[in-house]
């Protein structure tokens, strides 16, 4: 093998909806121009549950290469022995089993957040997938922006002193009656696992593990998860929560996360992280932000990431995947499954609380 020759990481796109699109546009972008020559991407195939049609229409619209391979099934692409990882794109109530099918198949896999419905089908896949020896990480693209990784820097390095309070949001200013009257989309459909918790929530709870968990050296980290108490309200037309408020509570520290539906966020700050000698605040939205603000001794400076390549910002955390992959490891350093069942469970706890629970058929675990 030439090992001065880029890996070379080979695709399969589970799904073709809107976020299926929007990642293999940024997978097929040439990685040079992010600065990237050790790793590059191509997309073996490409699957849609409802027609081959549809998977057909879905690589021409991303300008896959010609021996990209359409299926109408999702058996047939993870059975696809071309395919070296699975992208699962489809909505949060059929994670678990599209996952379970990809690594029962040994696939690689990354899955779209949330990574499953509740924290007993994400133990499952993190068993499964050490079974196997096969890759698996959630696609919380955020997690491996540059600006994430110079925040994470600040703060292990100690430039703002003790971080002891972390506050994030993210809202969408909607009205659900109007947007989603027919109560069919996925953002209020409780059989689609809606709701603001799980799609929106997940963001701001991100930035509280990144910056009150993830960048403590491992012999500080907490023994167990984080005290976690939370509220919801509720879209009436559908049950699921509309908005809610997420308090975590470390051993020196406080996060508080909250997202909805409804209400409007700040346009100039999502996360404000607070420590004992200034403060870093990131720009809205939580999920894609492009500049930061660091606060200290009276002084505010603002440092930009503009997104290079023409492209979303969803090419970082496929990079990564890659190298992990290349490297022969089960998981990532930036999004470990560790922590992404902790953000699972503090999501159970909280819908538990509030007498939120989904129809049984996407909270089982007996695929």
């Amino acid at each position: 093998m030439d090992t001065d020759s880029p890996f070379e990481c080979r695709w399969g796109i589970l799904a073709t909806g809107w976020i299926a699109t929007v990642f293999t546009k940024d997978l097929l972008l040439p990685p040079r121009a992010r600065g990237v020559s050790d790793i590059t991407h191509t997309v073996a195939a490409a699957a849609s549950s409802s027609s081959l049609s549809r998977a057909q229409e879905f690589l021409s619209s991303v300008n896959a290469p010609a021996t990209a391979v359409a299926y109408d099934s999702y058996t047939a692409l993870v059975t696809d022995p071309r395919v070296d990882v699975v992208y699962v794109a489809t909505p949060h109530s059929h994670h678990f089993a599209n996952c379970l099918l990809a690594l029962q198949a040994e696939k690689h896999v990354v899955c779209e957040k949330p990574f499953t419905v509740n924290a007993s089908q994400l133990e499952i896949l993190i068993r499964v997938a050490r079974g196997k020896k096969r890759f698996l990480m959630e696609a919380v693209w955020t997690r491996f922006f540059p600006l994430a990784r110079e925040v994470g820097r600040i703060v292990r390095e100690g430039t703002i002193g003790e971080v002891r309070r972390v506050n994030a949001e993210l809202n969408l200013c909607q009205h659900p009656e109007v947007t989603y009257a027919d109560g069919n989309h996925r953002m209020v459909n409780p059989d689609l696992a809606g709701g603001a918790l799980l799609d929106l929530g997940l963001y701001p709870l991100t930035w509280v593990f990144m910056t009150l968990y993830h960048t403590l050296p491992p012999f500080e980290k907490p023994t167990s998860a984080p005290a976690v108490i939370g509220t919801i309200s509720r879209f009436e037309a559908t049950g699921v929560d509309a908005e809610n408020v997420v308090v975590l509570t470390f051993p020196r520290s406080i996060g508080v996360a909250s997202s909805g539906i409804r209400v409007a966020s700040d346009p100039q700050t999502a996360i404000r992280i607070c420590g004992t000698k200034g403060e870093i605040q990131v720009q809205h939205p939580a999920y894609r932000p492009e500049s930061y603000t660091l606060i200290k001794d009276g002084e505010a400076t603002r440092k930009e990431f503009p997104i290079p390549g023409g492209g979303h910002g969803m090419f970082w955390e496929a990079d990564e995947a890659a190298r992990a992959i290349r490297d022969g490891k089960l998981e990532c350093n930036e999004c470990p499954v560790e922590e992404s069942l902790l953000l699972m469970k503090a999501m159970d706890k909280v819908r538990l609380d509030n007498g939120f629970r989904y129809p049984e058929a996407i909270e089982k675990t007996d695929y």
